[in-house]
């Protein structure tokens, strides 16, 4: 771990052990294009990152690369299906990865929606009210 100062520089979101792993898998399944990507562990861990945090690709810190490389290889990799390939290799081969994502879709709804229905209830209107209305018009 490298030292800045007083600080010392955060750990990686995967560790060395689980990188070894990984590595071969996502070389066997990463689609090959005119370039090898740039720094593919430290985007693949500002990937990590952004999903263990649920914050917005423009959140992503500086120390994963510029957001949207973060942000470009999520999306190309999920239009490629490459996550799933990834997912199903590490399957077949036994290899425990200790990192579980369900889905990257939050659905946030305004905090008045929990659990009314649509169009709400009205409130019904008692008696009481009418019959005094109408005995003082009387």
């Amino acid at each position: 771990m490298r030292r800045i100062g007083r600080f010392s520089r955060m750990k990686h979101e995967i560790d060395d052990r689980t990188w070894k792993k990984l590595a071969p898998l996502i070389e066997a399944v990463r689609p090959v294009g005119k370039t090898d990507p740039v720094d593919l562990r430290r985007t693949i861990e500002g990937i990590v990152w952004r999903l263990r945090n649920g914050a917005k690709w423009r959140s992503v810190p500086e120390r994963f690369g510029p957001w949207h490389r973060v942000f470009q290889l999520f999306n190309r990799w999920s239009k490629a299906g490459t996550w799933e390939a990834l997912h199903e290799l590490a399957l077949e081969r036994g290899v425990s990865l200790g990192m579980v994502h369900l889905d990257g879709t939050t659905i946030r709804a305004h905090a008045k929606a929990a659990g009314a229905e649509k169009g709400g209830t009205r409130p019904t209107r008692s008696a009481a009210p009418a019959a005094a209305t109408a005995r003082r018009s009387a």
